[in-house]
């Protein structure tokens, strides 16, 4: 009975998980996307709002408009350890992840902003049947953050941006439960809830010279915050007073701060190139803890050690102006795993993840730019085990992300 709780617990634990890891890549521009997905010392546009706030006063133009789509197709394998055979591969629904940004100037130094983004918005499915089901079944996922923005421009050189943060995020979760009834049937978990809080992004952006560029930005910790969530099981009725049906909980997940480190140099007038390295705090994350509504003799409140490590994204890239119509790019990045090889949550695929982007813009006029990418993201393979229910394999993924967007100038 304990097992089967502390499993339970578990799927509680992945719908915190899942804002971790998957597949939450920074699909916050087009532009950015088709050069590995850097910006912090990179402008490129009204996406700057996320990228660089420092940045965002020193666009051209008075008022920029941007929006873009990249949908995810995804998939994750699985084969169970030596020495079985069994295999699972997830069957992934496509998820549709967007952003939407606007950047105005109120003089010449100083400029207001909105991003409208999602920075996690992705379903896994691995069905109900398959050997990890008592641990994750699906789980979809769907983030939005709000992030109205100011920047200012100090001098010719140097600018100063700071956004405020609010984070909304829904989710639902199936899981198996390992016990069954008279017919067989096992038992069944759906966990969902909503959570949000309030955190800043804020960035500096300096023009060392008229070939180089440099910028640092800061991400704070946001701590999503479920209230009232709803933990709902169906099991057999002799085991039901363990189990009350319609359960509620609380618990606390912190969003990890992070810091973002940026240069860009225009090596020819036809010619810019870049890189970024992301630092994230993800040892925040020590610990997830649950308080529940209503406790029995055997569903206590309950706190699960994490212990997630520190984690770094190396990012390079570049564009290259082909006319005065078309602007080509390329990028790649490198993302280190932060979750344990004892503590791997099979809807969760860290790894180390590399990632090759290619993009292109097309610009009729000097007003509007129609802005596409590709992303390929491959988690090298990485056997783990979760140590709870000593449920162990080797993983491996794949995403491919196209993109389409739009810039316009006014």
């Amino acid at each position: 009975m304990r097992k089967t709780l502390l499993l339970i617990a578990f799927g509680l634990s992945m719908w915190f998980t899942a804002y971790s890891g998957g597949f939450q890549v920074g699909l916050q521009g087009q532009r950015q996307t088709g050069m590995g997905l850097l910006g912090t010392g990179y402008l490129t546009g009204p996406s700057s709002v996320f990228y660089n706030p420092g940045g965002m006063s020193f666009l051209d133009g008075n008022f920029n408009l941007s929006f873009g789509v990249s949908p995810i197709v995804s998939s994750v394998a699985f084969q169970y350890e030596e020495p079985s055979l069994y295999e699972a591969t997830t069957d992934n629904p496509v998820s549709l992840p967007f952003s939407l940004y606007a950047a105005g100037k109120i003089n010449d130094k100083l400029s207001v902003g909105l991003g409208v983004y999602t920075p996690y918005g992705s379903s896994t499915v691995w069905g109900d049947d398959w050997r990890g089901r008592h641990i994750i079944q699906d789980i979809s996922l769907m983030a939005i953050y709000f992030q109205p923005t100011v920047s200012y421009q100090i001098s010719d050189k140097l600018g100063i941006g700071v956004g405020f943060v609010y984070a909304y995020g829904d989710v639902e979760l199936n899981k198996g439960v390992p016990l069954q009834n008279t017919n067989g049937e096992e038992g069944q978990a759906n966990i969902s809830g909503t959570a949000g809080n309030f955190g800043f992004n804020a960035g500096l952006y300096y023009e060392a010279s008229e070939k180089l560029s440099l910028g640092v930005t800061y991400r704070s910790e946001i701590m999503m915050e479920v209230e009232g969530g709803d933990a709902l099981f169906n099991v057999p009725s002799t085991l039901a007073s363990s189990f009350p049906p319609e359960n509620k909980f609380d618990a606390d997940l912190p969003l990890p701060a992070s810091v973002n480190f940026g240069a860009a140099y225009q090596v020819n007038e036809k010619l810019k190139l870049g890189f970024d390295l992301n630092y994230v705090f993800w040892s925040s994350y020590e610990s997830l803890d649950f308080d529940f509504a209503e406790n029995t003799a055997s569903l206590e409140d309950l706190s699960q050690p994490k212990n997630y490590n520190d984690g770094a994204i190396y990012r390079i890239g570049g564009e290259y102006m082909a006319n005065d119509m078309w602007t080509l790019r390329a990028g790649f990045y490198y993302d280190s795993p932060v979750v344990d090889d004892d503590y791997y949550a099979p809807e969760t695929p860290d790894a180390v993840k590399l990632g090759y982007t290619v993009g292109a813009s097309f610009s009729p006029n000097q007003k509007l730019s129609i802005d596409a990418s590709f992303l390929f993201v491959q988690g090298l393979e990485r056997t783990v085990n979760y140590l709870p229910e000593n449920f162990g394999g080797t993983y491996k993924y794949f995403g491919f992300i196209p993109g389409i967007g739009i810039n316009y100038q006014f």
